[in-house]
Order: structure tokens, then C-alpha cells, then sequence
């Protein structure tokens, strides 16, 4: 017998919660010394989240430029401050619009399953102007700290290779990375600027970058040299010349998801802990990917490092790679002084740790790079880059985004 429309949803829930069990971190008597002796991914459980109904929306103007940075006064004091949402507001905050290649908007809500609020880092947001940090004089933002620590990255050898191969550009300036088989996490301001999609976002491509038949090889031998030196802690490392070598292949984009945090929140305050966004391609890039995963603590990374790579606009037709040790961090943003310029915004901030239960060491993007972020108090100034941190319900939602089905994304 067909089963009526009203009980639809209670075995919808039903069936989510079958799939509901426990996942514990995984450990073995028999691991490697690697594992013991470095920091691990740790398998942990992750909530569901899924789309309960869509509608359509009225069709994007596309008429602001992207930008290609974001700043913000608010510091991490300002973010812990904020209060902390409710299961409902997460449901609000975390529906999404799909913006379709052919110019179809449409809105989803969506539903949370085994949400815990003491294990997630939970999102901070603001609905008033309590607890922003005062606002001072405007002030050309700075994002190098001292010393240039940037790589350009040249040669086949490492341009075509695992994992400088993930970056991509997008057509709107942005940087992104590949984290599925059609699927780029790329920041949300680069195809939305908080009230309405940008110019390009309709029609946004990704681009893969690549070398000409006229590479050399001595543009590979003078990275690998000066960057083991500069890790270890020899001389900084040297820019080998890239001018006029590179040119990118273009894929179309279909579908881009961009949660209502962003498009509700204000770009420059507590918006920003919703600054992701997912791009669907129109065909596989048939190149690897990076996995997902979600943000331990800055203390859980090995070193305090953080790294990633992007296509930074001071450095025309090169891919730039930096790392460098994470500071404070709130329950969704990460906060560092990774040297970038504007373009690298939207780059997947990455970690590479132990694996236990693959036995192996992988690495993992948990966070997206947003911008800019600085604020001057009695007379003294902080100054950030800003990553988003990705969250168990946002890797639940990213995840769902690509893979289509909550059953794979159980693990984080």
C-alpha cells in the first residue's frame, strides 16, 4: 500500500537515525611509531545535515564587482562574545541558495540530525552591534607581516603535482580547491557580495592552471632547493622567473551553493564565518582532489602549521604557496599570519597528519581562506588573515553538496 505524503517525513528522520551511531576514534595496539609520535586524524562523529524543501527565488541582478578580500573589525574577542546559536538559528543559518548556470536561483532549507552542541564548535554570530569591536580610522590593509614567505611555484613537475594540482582560479579573481571530482570550495564573497551575486557568477568558470612546452627544468631545481632550505631554516626562499609560461584551461560552472550565514550576515562582521561557498562543475576536471576535513585546534595541528596555495594578483600567472604557524582561532575562524594578497581569498586551508586507520599520512583541507582582518584598541592595532574554519555541521554540509547523500559523510 503507498504510504501517505504526511509520513514521509517521520521515515525520512527514522532512516537518519538508524545511520546515527556512534563513530569512535580509531586506535590500535599494533600502529606504527609514525602514528604514535605524530599528530592524527581522528575519526569522529558528524551530525546530518539535509535539505527538507527547495523554492524558487527571484532571479540575481549580478550587478557589484567581486571582491577579492574581505575585511573585518571584529576580532577574536569580539567573535567569542557573540552569543551562541540555537538548533533553530543553525537551521537558518546554514539553508542555502543554488545559484543554476542558467540564471535559476532557487533556496533550500535543510534539517540537522545528531547535532551535539558541547562537541561542535559552534558558530558565533551577531545580531546587533554588541560586542563588534570599536571601529577606528580607515587604514590600507597590510596582508604580508615582515619578511615575504611566499613560493611561486614553477615547473610541470610541481604545477601538475599533488598537492599544488587543487588549486584553481576562478573567473571572478578568486582562488579555489578541488575537494571532489567536479566539486572547487572557493570563499562565498567571491561570487556574492552578502545581498546579491557579482558580476561573472552566472557565467563563472574555474581555471586549471598550466605550463607551456617552454618550462624549464631549472625553475623546478631552484623551488625544491630554496624551499627545503627555507623550512629548515636557511635562507629565504628565491622566486624563479615564471613571466609569460602559464595559461589556464576553463571549465564552466553549474551549480554554486552559498549558505544564507553569508548572505544574511554583514561581509564585515560575523558574516564571515559563513565565507564558503561550492562550485559544481559542468564536467570532471579528471584531476585528484583533496579530501575534506574537519578543523581540530591549532594546538592539534603538527607545528601550528597551516598551508596553502593560490593565485595571488601581485603575482600574475603564478601559483603561490605559503605555510605558517596558526594563531588565535573562535569556534569557526582561524586566525594567522600566512603572508597573501588579494586573489588567494577563497584558497582550502589545508593540514597533512597521520592517518590511522589508512595507515598512512594524508593530507586534509579544513578551512578557507577569507581575508583580512584588523582592529586598533587604545591606541594599539592586531592585524590577521582570516581562515574559515570547517566546522563538523559544515563538513556535513559541504559533504552533502558533493556527494549527495548523508551516508557518506558520516566520518570527518
Amino acid at each position: 500500500m503507498p504510504r501517505s505524503r504526511a509520513e514521509l517525513p517521520r521515515l525520512t528522520g527514522l532512516l537518519v537515525l538508524l545511520f546515527l551511531l556512534p563513530v569512535f576514534p580509531f586506535s590500535s595496539s599494533s600502529s606504527s611509531s609514525s602514528s604514535s609520535s605524530h599528530p592524527q586524524w581522528v575519526l569522529q562523529r558528524i551530525p546530518v545535515v539535509i535539505p527538507q524543501h527547495t523554492e524558487a527565488r527571484p532571479a540575481p541582478h549580478f550587478l557589484s564587482q567581486a571582491r577579492l578580500d574581505v575585511s573585518s573589525t571584529c576580532d577574536p574577542e569580539c567573535h567569542k562574545k557573540a552569543p551562541h546559536p540555537s538548533y533553530w538559528d543553525l537551521r537558518s543559518l546554514l539553508a542555502y541558495e543554488t545559484l543554476h548556470s542558467n540564471g535559476r536561483l532557487t533556496e533550500t532549507a535543510i534539517r540537522i540530525y545528531g547535532y551535539n552542541p558541547n562537541s561542535n564548535t559552534t558558530p558565533a554570530y551577531l545580531t546587533g552591534s554588541s560586542g563588534k569591536a570599536e571601529r577606528s580610522h580607515v587604514r590600507r590593509k597590510r596582508q604580508i607581516f615582515g619578511h615575504d614567505g611566499r613560493f611561486s611555484i614553477a615547473g610541470q613537475d610541481f604545477l601538475l603535482k599533488y598537492p599544488f594540482s587543487v588549486a584553481v582560479k576562478l573567473s571572478t579573481g578568486c582562488s579555489g580547491t578541488l575537494v571532489g571530482d567536479r566539486h572547487v570550495l572557493t570563499a562565498a564573497h567571491c561570487v556574492h557580495d552578502g545581498k546579491n551575486y557579482v558580476k561573472g557568477a552566472q557565467r563563472l568558470r574555474v581555471g586549471f592552471l598550466k605550463p607551456k612546452q617552454r618550462d624549464t627544468q631549472q625553475s623546478s631545481f631552484h623551488l625544491l632547493s630554496n624551499f627545503t632550505n627555507h623550512v629548515e631554516g636557511g635562507p629565504s626562499p628565491y622566486a624563479p622567473p615564471t613571466s609569460d609560461i602559464m595559461k589556464f584551461q576553463w571549465i564552466r560552472a553549474k551549480r554554486t551553493h552559498v549558505p544564507k550565514g553569508w548572505i544574511k550576515g554583514n561581509a564585515n562582521d560575523i558574516g564571515m564565518d559563513y565565507d564558503y561557498a561550492l562550485l559544481e562543475l559542468k564536467k570532471p576536471h579528471k584531476r585528484r582532489h583533496m579530501k575534506l576535513g574537519v578543523s581540530p585546534p591549532a594546538q592539534g595541528l603538527p607545528g601550528r602549521r597551516v598551508h596553502f596555495s593560490g593565485f595571488d594578483n601581485d603575482r600574475p600567472g603564478q601559483l603561490v604557496y605559503r605555510f605558517c604557524r596558526a594563531g588565535e582561532e573562535t569556534s569557526d575562524l582561524l586566525y594567522q599570519h600566512c603572508d597573501a594578497q588579494p586573489g588567494a581569498s577563497g584558497s582550502g586551508v589545508y593540514a597533512r597528519m597521520w592517518d590511522g586507520r589508512r595507515r598512512r599520512w594524508e593530507r586534509k583541507v579544513i578551512g578557507v581562506f577569507s581575508g583580512h582582518q584588523w582592529v586598533e584598541r587604545q591606541g594599539a592595532s592586531q592585524e590577521f588573515n582570516v581562515a574559515v574554519r570547517i566546522t563538523p555541521l559544515k563538513y556535513a554540509q559541504i559533504c552533502y553538496w558533493i556527494k549527495g547523500n548523508f551516508m557518506d559523510c558520516r566520518e570527518g
